[in-house]
């Protein structure tokens, strides 16, 4: 994730956040807990939710996957990494998608068994390859590479069967590589026929066609999305955490995501460099990654849910 800081551009604009509990909430002896500890030295980022009240964060440390009940906010681990890390992950039915960062590789576990089903190398490992996040769509899983311009296509055969090998799909039209981290958080256009990513060293958001043509997405004068990291659409509203800002940005798309607003950023005090960002019971829910925080053994970390309006 982007590791330069842009100190105090939007203090002013952050806004904190009030957790309340929804109807679905309210039918548990407890309401469900707005900050879910993480292990101490895990250095998560990455998060994904599936259709059960289960979380799975990623660690960039080693690749462990920690399951957490939302319900009660206890957790354990779930699946042993590979000992690269785990950054951004999707659930797609009893499958999750992993992106492995600095090692170069993408893998696919059982969200039954926690066994990996496969796994894929998709960059030699070490070198500056940095595959950072990941979106399903119905016939393939693409993943992003931040030091690159290209993405990675892992297109599903019949009834989801996974490939054999991933394919690499360029970047071209206006993206344009630069220094830093590059293309980071992705997901789908509203109408679902074309990518979305955003760059986090220039804070540009794009529409990149399947065959990696991208196009700006103009977000009006004078706005951008830098230090944009994980990405997630409800219908046509964009919501885009800028991570070492402590905010979410709010972007409302036209259908074919070619144009976008900014109508709110939204800040808790609470957060202290989020990632990326799921959502469960009208709760979005996202790990501090705690970039600016020496990372050590004791080092604690959490996850926290929030609303926005």
């Amino acid at each position: 994730m982007l590791r330069r800081t842009l100190a105090n551009v939007l203090l002013g604009t952050a806004l904190a956040v009030t957790v309340t509990a929804s109807p679905a909430e309210a039918a548990h002896a407890k309401p469900m807990p707005a900050t879910i500890t993480l292990p101490s030295g895990f250095q998560p980022e990455g998060i994904a939710i599936g259709t059960k009240p289960f979380a799975y964060f990623g660690s960039r440390v080693d690749g462990d996957i920690y399951r957490v009940d939302l319900r009660t906010g206890k957790g354990a681990t779930f699946s042993e990494g590979p000992g690269t890390a785990s950054l951004g992950m999707k659930v797609d039915g009893s499958r999750l998608f992993v992106a492995g960062g600095a090692g170069g590789n993408a893998r696919v576990l059982d969200l039954r068994t926690g066994e990996v089903l496969r796994s894929y190398q998709l960059q030699p490992a070490g070198t500056t390859a940095f595959i950072n996040d990941v979106i399903v769509t119905d016939d393939a899983a693409w993943f992003t590479d931040s030091r690159n311009a290209v993405l990675f296509k892992l297109p599903f055969g019949r009834h989801g069967r996974l490939p054999a090998q991933a394919v690499a799909v360029p970047l071209t039209g206006d993206f344009v590589l630069g220094e830093g981290n590059n293309a980071n958080g992705i997901t789908t256009t509203p109408d679902g026929r074309a990518l979305i990513v955003v760059q986090s060293n220039t804070g540009s958001l794009f529409r990149v066609s399947f065959s990696g043509v991208a196009q700006r997405i103009d977000l009006g004068a004078g706005e951008s999305l830098v230090n944009g990291d994980g990405l997630w659409l409800r219908g046509r509203t964009l919501y885009a955490v800028q991570n070492r800002l402590n905010v979410i940005a709010k972007v409302e798309l036209n259908r074919k995501g070619t144009t976008g607003t900014v109508v709110s950023r939204t800040g808790d005090p609470r957060f202290d460099v989020p990632t990326t960002i799921a959502e469960y019971g009208k709760r979005f829910y996202l790990p501090n990654a705690r970039f600016t925080t020496p990372a050590e053994p004791t080092t604690t970390y959490n996850a926290v849910a929030v609303r926005i309006p």
